[in-house]
């Protein structure tokens, strides 16, 4: 039997690539975006009693309603947003699977994405495999920052919807105000949508402040907002997250989730209806991450790699021109080989391989294992 695939030119992705080449090597993982130290335990607890307890059955279709409600009063405290958790607020398998179920949700053939790479890996093909037409437009290089008149010069009659990301996967770039200035002056009086990916809300250095959408009413009446928790709690392989869009764009998503997913975990939807409430968990998360960038980027300071400026996320990207000129793909593998310090190469984030010599570190990991990949990477 043949297939005519709805990807032709999608292959295995760059981390289910590299992360295996790392355990075939042996290599210390700073490629995929995952924390090798534990979560808290208080939340495990939780998780575990909820079993106990017998919640073990589904929840409903959009989300256990205590937790909908929980995070319905975290927006309000955040972002002085005011969110209907019955009828806004849908619990999800994921932040990649909220923003997918988005795009399904408002997707018709021949309609147009604004994408900005390097870009997250799912946006593109979440765009394609609706029929839909993906528009790359480039950050600027090094410092990652949106060209706006390029937007405006690439908006069209087709353009159906502009995709941002912030803390951004890849770089660790941030949308300041002058940002959102420009997404309301462009998206005034249009039809166009915004997906936003919040993921890493959380995740976010200097003292700088997350210009979530939320916080943006003008904006958020044309927006679907997607979250993790799984980056929040340090739980990635929960794959939980949910999605906030006003009540009319809500109906229309959980049409396309009830006949894709249905509902989450419920173990897990309990306990964390209850440890949202917990303000210091999120709060003390940008003072932990960044004390641990800091420490890695001191520590690289003993390398001959040139990190760029990150301000959020797990990442920070580092060029190389002082160690080699080859493409950051054949980098990455030879990271990872000789030097057993997994990477991933920021080419694989744009649609057409781009390459500016830069590869992808994850600094969410215990300070042992950055002192030992780092140990690795001086020799380089």
């Amino acid at each position: 039997m043949h297939i005519q695939s709805k990807l032709p030119h999608v292959g295995t992705t760059i981390f289910t690539v590299m992360s295996a080449l790392a355990a075939e090597h042996k290599a210390i993982n700073l490629g995929q975006g995952f924390p090798d130290y534990p979560m808290n335990e208080e939340l495990i607890a939780k998780v575990n009693e909820a079993m106990r307890r017998g919640n073990n059955q589904y929840a409903p279709m959009p989300g256990l309603p205590a937790l909908r409600e929980s995070l319905a009063e975290k927006a309000s405290f955040l972002y002085n947003a005011t969110i209907n958790p019955d009828t806004e607020i849908t619990i999800t398998p994921g932040g990649t699977y909220a923003i997918y179920t988005a795009l399904t949700t408002i997707l018709q053939k021949e309609d147009e994405v604004i994408v900005f790479e390097p870009a997250y890996d799912s946006y593109i093909p979440n765009i394609e495999i609706n029929g839909a037409k993906a528009v790359p437009l480039p950050l600027t290089y090094p410092d990652y920052k949106i060209d706006w008149e390029l937007v405006k010069q690439t908006i069209n009659v087709k353009t159906k919807a502009i995709i941002i990301n912030s803390p951004h996967n890849p770089t660790g770039s941030v949308i300041d105000k002058q940002d959102i200035e420009e997404l309301k002056i462009i998206t005034a009086g249009t039809n166009i949508f915004i997906i936003s990916d919040e993921v890493y809300e959380h995740l976010i250095f200097d003292e700088l402040q997350h210009e979530s959408i939320l916080r943006y009413p003008e904006l958020l009446e044309r927006s679907f907002v997607c979250f993790s928790f799984g980056k929040t709690y340090h739980c990635t392989g929960w794959k939980l997250g949910y999605c906030i869009a006003p009540a009319a764009l809500m109906k229309e998503y959980r049409k396309v989730h009830q006949f894709n997913c249905f509902t989450c975990f419920t173990p897990a939807q309990v306990a964390l209806a209850e440890y949202v409430k917990d303000k210091d968990a999120y709060l003390s998360l940008p003072r932990f991450m960044q004390q641990k960038r800091d420490y890695f980027i001191e520590l690289m300071k003993n390398t001959k790699f040139d990190l760029l400026t990150t301000h959020g996320s797990y990442f920070v990207c580092a060029s190389y021109g002082r160690i080699s000129d080859e493409g950051d793909k054949e980098l990455a593998i030879r990271l990872t080989k000789e030097a057993g310090v997994a990477t991933i190469p920021v080419s694989a984030f744009y649609h057409d391989g781009k390459d500016d010599k830069v590869v992808r570190f994850c600094f969410s990991k215990k300070n042992r294992t950055l002192q030992q990949a780092v140990e690795r990477l001086m020799k380089m």
